[in-house]
């Protein structure tokens, strides 16, 4: 298979068919089967007439559809999926059910070229981007095996604004009323602090959450950590961030991972607090997730209730995410242990 149709668009898909002779509105049946239907043979999309199909098929195109190649299961409910694509590459994405409600947090890369420290996935060095269609098919294979998703989050292994295109013609790909409809204020992407890319992501005509991948307030400590910051410090960081409210009106989610003597001292608290004053905001306090490719500690529980409360008592609203699928390394930063421990 040389092109992917589900990595298209509506848009997309139309213009295609219009450029091979069809009636535009042939597109929708192409993508309501694709992306309702599941659909993997060009074939099957019977109201599209079998010499459009022909002439999709002798151009190269087809429907990609990754594999579960393993399936790893926490006793917390927490379930990690190892995909594969068409040239053999693999990523991970992990399903989080609590109740009723099923999240499921996806790759955008093969591997990421930000080696954070804390994270194993960027130990792995960057292999290459996903198409879309590799992106929401990672959805629909865990859909098949666990049900209806619920909400999406962009948190899996790779930086979404690195591969932007991609990621945001998936965001629309979800979102869309002709395949799962899934509401955009259900669909957040996370970013390791790319400015540039949070411009450009407020000037979209699609808003989904914006989410902050931030673990350090002050630029000494977050260029450790975050070797992305040294080529977007805080305040160009602060800046993009303040744009990007500001045309969208939009809260952001700030992720800050607690690890035990680097960042979580009543001065980083205090460092937080002043760098979120200007934004409309929420904060995740994130236990940290060991694996053995970095030396790192979780902070002691203690720890991290006090600097939760110091968030709290500023009027900052903060969620404590306690560690879930640890256990099968799903947690956030472990995607990808398993492959570096086998090195």
């Amino acid at each position: 298979m040389q092109y992917d149709l589900k990595s298209k668009t509506p848009a997309q898909l139309k213009e295609l068919v219009e450029s091979l002779g069809g009636k535009g509105f042939l597109a929708k049946y192409l993508f309501s089967f694709i992306h309702t239907k599941n659909v993997r043979d060009i074939n099957e999309i019977t109201p599209v007439s079998k010499p459009l199909r022909e002439k999709l098929i002798s151009d190269g195109w087809g429907i990609s559809c990754p594999q579960i190649i393993e399936k790893f299961e926490d006793s917390d409910g927490t379930v990690k999926y190892l995909f594969e694509f068409d040239d053999s590459g693999r990523v991970e994405a992990v399903l989080l059910i609590d109740g009723d409600r099923k999240t499921v947090c996806i790759s955008t890369q093969i591997g990421c070229a930000l080696a954070c420290e804390f994270c194993a996935t960027g130990k792995m060095k960057f292999k290459r981007n996903l198409s879309s269609g590799e992106i929401v098919g990672q959805i629909y294979a865990i859909e098949a095996d666990s049900g209806k998703i619920n909400n999406v989050v962009y948190m899996g292994m790779g930086e979404p604004f690195l591969n932007y295109d991609a990621t945001m013609d998936s965001v629309r790909i979800l979102n869309s009323a002709d395949g799962r409809n899934i509401g955009i204020r259900h669909i957040t992407v996370s970013t390791c602090g790319l400015a540039n890319k949070i411009e450009k992501f407020s000037e979209e005509d699609i808003s989904p959450r914006l989410a902050i991948s931030l673990h350090a307030a002050d630029d000494t400590t977050r260029n450790i950590l975050m070797p992305i910051n040294k080529k977007f410090p805080l305040k160009r960081l602060s800046d993009a961030i303040k744009n990007y409210q500001l045309n969208t009106g939009n809260r952001v989610t700030f992720e800050y991972i607690m690890i035990k003597g680097i960042n979580d001292t009543q001065r980083h608290a205090e460092s937080l607090i002043k760098y979120l004053r200007p934004f409309k905001c929420n904060v995740n306090l994130i236990e940290y997730n060991p694996h053995s490719g970095c030396e790192y500690q979780p902070s002691s529980r203690n720890a991290l209730n006090r600097f939760a409360d110091n968030l709290r008592d500023e009027g900052i609203e903060t969620v404590i995410r306690f560690k879930r699928g640890q256990n099968i390394k799903a947690a956030c930063g472990q995607l990808g242990a398993d492959w570096l421990e086998k090195k």
